[in-house]
Order: structure tokens, then sequence, then C-alpha cells
């Protein structure tokens, strides 16, 4: 291995780490954040069965609307709670990284397709441009060579058959038959 090689190689890896060390900051940023909101979840869920048992309590909800809606509080609580745990915040993470490799998927597909949209525009219009012209072109030497044929056809049909120089195939048989 070259010094060169080593110096390319320490250099990528010193790029790296910066960029490795980026992601562990925002790794540790988003599970704080999550552990966070986990917190505030949790503290709704919570706030919400008490809010519960006290409207039971003044007869503003029945016993079955009052269970329901506990219920409904203490699930909010539990998920406020496993969002506090590592597994919740991993969770969240995973969830995360998905979201963020879709809005890549698409960020690339809205590229794409304005690519294709430009190549269409640009190069499309060119394409076309430069096929008429080519066809103009072609039609051209079609109808010279086509007027040419019919000169040609015109003056061999003025001109005996026998004062012709160029002979077609054939004509020799009828020279010796007599038929011009």
């Amino acid at each position: 291995m070259s010094f060169r090689e080593i110096a390319v190689t320490i250099r990528a890896v010193n790029h790296a780490s910066s960029e490795f060390n980026r992601i562990q900051t925002d790794a540790e940023t988003l599970a704080t954040q999550v552990r966070s909101l986990g917190a505030a979840i949790a503290g709704i869920g919570a706030a919400g069965t008490a809010v519960g048992y006290i409207a039971n309590q003044f007869g503003l909800l029945n016993d079955s609307q009052t269970k329901a809606f506990t219920s409904a509080m203490m699930v909010v609580s539990v998920m406020g709670m496993f969002m506090r745990t590592s597994a919740g915040v991993a969770v969240a993470q995973k969830v995360y990284a998905a979201a963020t490799a879709f809005a890549t998927i698409v960020q690339n597909s809205l590229n794409i397709s304005f690519a294709t949209f430009l190549a269409l525009t640009g190069v499309g219009i060119a394409v076309i441009v430069a096929a008429a012209a080519a066809m103009y072109s072609f039609a051209n030497s079609m109808n010279s060579a086509t007027a040419s044929v019919q000169s040609f056809n015109a003056s061999a049909a003025e001109t005996s058959t026998r004062s012709r120089s160029i002979t077609r195939t054939g004509e020799d048989e009828l020279y010796r038959r007599g038929v011009e």
C-alpha cells in the first residue's frame, strides 16, 4: 500500500467518523425527544383516567361510559410509558428510519420524473425537429430522383430504340423480331 493510498484511506475514515458522530448525536436527540413525548403522553393518560373517575363521581358519566373512557386513557398511559422505555425508543427510531427511507424514495422518484420531463421537453423537441428535418431532406431527394427518372423515361420514349446507345434487357430480342 502506497503512502497516497494510506492518506486517502485516513481521510475517508476521518470523514466517515464525523458523519457517524453526527448520526449518533441525531439518534440520541431523537431518543430524548421520544422519552419526553412518552412522559407527556403517560401524563395525559393518567390525567384522563382521573378525569373519568371524577366525571363518574359527579354523575356526568355512567358506569359503563366511565369504564370505557378510563380504559382508553389507561391504554394511552401504557403507550406513553412504553415510549419511555428503550424498546419504545427503538421502535420510534425504526419508524423514523422507515419514514426517512420512504421520503428518500419519494424524493428520488420526483427527481427522476423531473429529469424525464426535462429530457422529453428539451431533448424530445430537438429530436422531433431533427426528425422533421431528416424527413424533409429525404422527401426532397426522393422528389429529385423521381423527377430524374421521369425525365429519363420521357427522353427515352421520344428517342427511337435504334438511335439510343443504351439498350435495355430484352430489347435485342425485339430488334431481331423487327419490333420497335
